[in-house]
């Protein structure tokens, strides 16, 4: 087996994985090598911010994960999207920016985890964001991560006005000091063309001599000498290759493949790995527990406009194409989405439990259509209902010890009555706001789930027909404090029980923000970048 050494070897080159090996490979005196299992993105639409939901299910482009009978979702299985690329699942998602809300992250602090305070990461998000708001004490406008807002109305501006005639509220920046209500749809889109972390942190690396990146190369285990990691085992062109590391071994490989690998490599429940004939090297219980993933439903209206299904007409698709093209503007910068709504469904709680995605054209409606050769299709207007706070949890765990057979994914997705509750309570909202004028008047007949489908029973049994997920799983490697039997990790990021060996990628989060998962997943890996440096950001100073 051939072996080449390095000071750093980064598992998965995600979110997390490129920007470390940026960030890591800045020091020229250390040598990192950055493995991924995928290989580059191809297709002459990767880039096109419109197409992503033609991007998500590609094969070639996917772990093509499915979860197990979900038992309060029917028994149905659910498709588990997950980027297998270079630059991961941002080569093919929705490209939503939603840090979540700050009591997220002091939650994080309250619970003993010491410089995961709001204050203390706002400053890791600045540094890698070049917002369309420019620099302030909330935003950034230096980094590698531009965030714009659709170049064109696409019913913003009805949307806003019915969520305040709903009764809820409306700001300018969700990440701000008002962090709940309707605001305009935040995308990491630089240039009119979708934000992969690889184009936008690591090909700007590529020239450093002292980065190594190898793709089509799936890690198979972490190499340990008693209970050091100094490596790791990994299948190139079908043969096994070994990747010394002199420092530290880091996973970066998501709520799934991070716990997968560290239980392939003998850290984990000692008795689970046993039964698949692996020698335990540490015992961590709660390695693949904890998966916390937002729970997801579409409801959709016939629209009276054909506002954005005409953009789709073949000649008018033409003419939108090569404005993105050459310009990166016009109607197919965008994903689609003309804003969010960030609400409470009980005005109790101290922070927004639902997330409404406001959808100008239904994603499965985005295929182009020929004038004179057959009518347009149906036109939906619909929304996005996203639960973002729930106390369901799931379980990753291995199906054999075999590398390349995929993990057993469970959700669970509402066990727990709350988020069934929870849930019923953000279909009835999504449906007030869109009652109210002047969103009203853009839609006719509900299609899904239909206007007769309304009393709580009948809307559970929607709920468990087509409940699905937003792919925002996190915890499976949760960062805890040393009495917590179920932490992976500890605050520096480092596996407990072992040595030279971290979790740097979304499995760390104890628990989901309320919001979307590839900012923060960004943000873990400046913060992950300056710990192992031995450098830290000053605090923010918060009004």
């Amino acid at each position: 087996m051939s072996a080449d050494s390095h000071d750093y070897v980064i598992v998965g080159a995600g979110s997390a994985g490129c920007v470390l090996a940026s960030r890591l490979s800045e020091d020229a005196g250390s040598r990192v090598l950055l493995l991924e299992a995928g290989a580059a993105a191809t297709g002459m639409l990767k880039d096109m911010p419109i197409a992503f939901p033609q991007y998500v299910l590609r094969k070639d482009l996917n772990w093509n994960f499915v979860s197990e009978p979900e038992p309060y979702l029917d028994g149905r299985r659910v498709e588990v999207p997950r980027g297998k690329a270079l630059g991961g699942s941002t080569a093919i998602n929705g490209m939503v920016y939603a840090r979540g809300h700050r009591a997220d992250y002091d939650d994080w602090a309250s619970a003993g985890l010491a410089g995961w305070s709001y204050a203390d990461v706002l400053p890791y998000f600045k540094r890698s964001e070049n917002s369309w708001l420019g620099e302030g004490p909330y935003h950034g406008s230096s980094g590698l991560l531009e965030v714009h807002v659709p170049p064109t109305n696409m019913m913003y501006a009805e949307l806003r006005a019915a969520t305040a005639a709903a009764g809820y509220p409306t700001t300018d920046d969700v990440h701000g000091t008002q962090s709940e209500g309707a605001h305009r749809s935040e995308m990491t889109i630089s240039g009119g063309r979708r934000g992969n972390v690889a184009r936008l942190f690591l090909a700007p690396a590529m020239s450093r001599p002292n980065l190594s990146v190898e793709s089509r190369a799936q890690a198979t285990r972490v190499v340990f000498e008693g209970n050091r990691a100094v490596g790791v085992e990994y299948l190139k062109d079908g043969r096994p290759r070994l990747a010394r590391a002199g420092r530290e071994v880091i996973l970066s490989g998501g709520a799934y493949g991070s716990p997968s690998l560290l239980m392939l490599s003998g850290v984990g429940p000692a008795d689970e790995l046993k039964s698949h004939g692996i020698t335990p090297v540490a015992d961590l219980p709660g390695v693949g527990r904890n998966l916390v993933e937002h729970p997801f439903l579409f409801i959709g209206w016939q629209a009276r406009t054909g506002a954005f299904i005409s953009q789709l007409r073949f000649d008018r698709a033409a003419v939108s194409v090569l404005r993105w093209a050459l310009f990166g503007s016009g109607p197919f910068a965008t994903n689609g989405a003309a804003g969010h709504i960030f609400i409470r469904t009980l005005p109790h709680l101290d922070r927004p439990d639902m997330q409404l995605t406001c959808i100008a054209a239904e994603m499965s409606a985005r295929d182009v259509w020929y004038p004179f050769i057959g009518k347009p299709p149906a036109h939906v207007i619909g929304v996005g209902v996203s639960m973002i706070r729930q106390d369901s949890r799931g379980v990753v765990s291995l199906r054999s010890a075999d590398p390349r057979a995929p993990p057993r994914i469970l959700f669970n997705l509402f066990k727990e009555r709350s988020d069934m509750e929870r849930m019923i309570r953000g279909i009835r909202a999504a449906r007030r706001i869109y009652s109210q004028e002047p969103l009203r008047r853009l839609i006719g007949e509900e299609l899904e789930p239909g206007s007769k489908v309304e009393s709580d029973a009948d809307l559970e049994l929607f709920v468990r027909r087509v409940g699905a997920i937003t792919q925002h799983p996190v915890g499976t490697c949760k960062m805890g404090i040393d009495r917590d039997n179920s932490a992976v990790v500890d605050t520096n990021l480092r596996v407990r029980r072992v040595s030279a060996l971290r979790v740097i990628d979304a499995s760390i989060m104890p628990n989901v923000p309320s919001g979307n998962t590839n900012a923060p997943t960004i943000m873990i890996a400046e913060k992950g970048a300056d710990i192992i440096r031995g450098q830290q950001l000053p605090p923010a100073t918060l009004a």
